[in-house]
């Protein structure tokens, strides 16, 4: 499954990276006691790294920022995901537990300080293209009673029938990983000033958490 960045995202936001990759075969379930056990051997990293005061500076968070203020998006509102789980590490509040898939992946996020999103491949449609959302454009993201009215500055993820992410922030509720899911699709989700070395690095360490702890097999 191919993703094609559309001349205005590339325009917009030149240097973006965006690297696909299927891990097939998955099992999912609610938790996983080392998964658990796992989870506090990070949370316990995560402490010796950042301070509170300090980690909105952290040079790849900054990029992260950067992006989302470009993208209409306040990010001292709406964090970027890995921010806002290191945030939560560092107040002492239990992470979110939604799934081993996704639990798993939040642990990748927190390691690397990048934007990661998952899909399940059985509710995509042909191939991806990133591109501008179109003014007013609806957007239900998981867990949403009510779909979010685009503005027109935001970059997204269609598919050749929907859109299934507000990039890099909200994914669909129509597309999100389940304990059905068994083959699924990651995004490693770049910015500008990410490096292909550091996307790279991402989708390895993102692979061995998720096979560890989900099974399953890792094809770019």
């Amino acid at each position: 499954m191919k993703i094609e960045l559309s001349k205005a995202v590339q325009e917009k936001f030149p240097g973006l990276i965006v690297k696909p990759f299927h891990i097939k075969g998955v099992t999912i379930e609610n938790t996983r006691p080392e998964l658990e056990k796992f989870k506090e051997t990070v949370k316990d990293a995560i402490k010796a790294d950042y301070t509170i005061q300090t980690i909105k500076d952290t040079p790849i968070i900054r990029m992260y920022r950067d992006f989302y203020w470009r993208a209409g998006i306040d990010p001292t509102k709406t964090r970027p995901a890995s921010e806002a789980l290191i945030r939560r590490v560092l107040k002492e509040r239990p992470l979110p537990r939604i799934n081993t898939l996704v639990d798993t992946y939040n642990l990748a996020s927190m390691k690397t300080n990048m934007a990661l999103a998952a899909f399940d491949v059985a509710t995509i449609t042909g191939n991806l293209e990133m591109r501008m959302a179109k003014p007013w454009e609806k957007f239900l993201g998981i867990g949403m009673q009510n779909p979010l009215t685009l503005k027109g500055k935001e970059p997204v993820i269609t598919d050749e029938e929907k859109t299934i992410a507000v990039y890099p922030y909200r994914d669909s509720e129509a597309t999100k990983v389940t304990l059905d899911t068994r083959d699924t699709l990651i995004l490693v989700c770049g910015v500008p000033g990410i490096t292909p070395a550091m996307i790279e690095k991402t989708a390895v360490l993102t692979s061995e958490y998720i096979t560890r702890f989900c099974g399953g097999e890792k094809q770019d």
